[in-house]
């Protein structure tokens, strides 16, 4: 496995100009170089799979502190809130990972399609870490493959070597989760629509009982779900979404504070401010200077 893994690696540092995360010619595949250990940042995990190549990065996931290196891979199944780093990356050693992306759709007619037992609701979570087994190395492999290929080749070989890795997925270690969340009528489903459902409204103040009631929840329910998810409340959730989203609009340049504040739904830029130092540590202008020059 060592060797597939330096094939692996290999092929991905041919194919980044430097340091950044970048997409690929191949949909859903994105890959990440990093050259030196890096601060904790917040942000979100879309619901990927992460295969580690070189180095070693730390997650926050809620009150747990998950390490993950090369010869695992990460698994998050929804729309996560995080605070990560990369912990251990030089310039003769970066940081490498590849990056699929998952799709829901996809991933909920491949259960169907191949009579997947019923995953059981249970405390697993919806991001975690395991080990790498020499089947879904073998998958990756020919999928970072294929992007020394012709795009014509991409497209054609893409897809089957992706509904693989899914298939893998599913029937592996983490493939229990995986399984609950694209899964019509389970409770982890449920919380993934409630999940789509606050991110298209995040700029407009919701009621949480009413998000509940549109996935057929009973509130309380839905609030010890949700938290069991996420690790966050439904209203934290929404309130990171918009300071995410403030950040991100303040970073293109187009936006100032209180041009972002606005368009995220803060109605005073004191508290748009207040809780976005909480929450990032410095306040938006300062920490968007400081991210421009990284």
């Amino acid at each position: 496995m060592e060797s597939k893994y330096t094939a692996i690696r290999d092929i991905i540092l041919k194919h980044i100009p430097g340091i950044g995360n970048y997409p690929t010619s191949i949909k859903g595949v994105r890959i990440v170089r990093r050259d030196n250990p890096t601060e904790f940042l917040r942000c979100f995990y879309n619901p990927t799979c992460i295969l580690v190549l070189q180095g070693l990065k730390q997650m926050l996931y809620g009150d747990e502190n998950l390490i993950y290196t090369k010869g695992q891979y990460v698994v998050s199944c929804t729309d996560i809130p995080v605070s990560s780093r990369v912990a251990e990356a030089d310039s003769e050693k970066p940081f490498v990972v590849l990056i699929l992306e998952l799709d829901s759709n996809i991933i909920s007619n491949l259960i169907i399609e191949t009579k997947l037992s019923s995953a059981v609701d249970s405390d697993e979570k919806s991001l975690a870490i395991a080990d790498t087994d020499e089947d879904l190395l073998d998958a990756f492999y020919r999928l970072a493959q294929l992007l020394d290929k012709t795009e014509s080749e991409q497209q054609i070989l893409s897809p089957i070597i992706i509904k693989e890795i899914y298939y893998r997925l599913l029937t592996g270690p983490l493939g229990n989760q995986l399984r609950l969340i694209n899964t019509k009528g389970t409770r982890s489903n449920q919380i993934a629509q409630a999940i789509t459902l606050i991110k298209a409204n995040y700029s407009v103040k919701l009621n949480m009982d009413e998000v509940a009631q549109k996935v057929n929840m009973a509130p309380s329910s839905f609030y010890r779900n949700f938290k069991k998810v996420t690790k966050v409340s439904p209203l934290q959730y929404q309130k990171q979404l918009k300071l995410y989203e403030a950040q991100r609009l303040m970073l293109s340049g187009d936006y100032d504070a209180a041009t972002a504040c606005y368009q995220v739904g803060y109605e005073s830029p004191t508290q748009f401010s207040r809780e976005y130092k909480k929450m990032f540590g410095n306040p938006p202008k300062t920490d968007i200077k400081k991210m421009a020059a990284v």
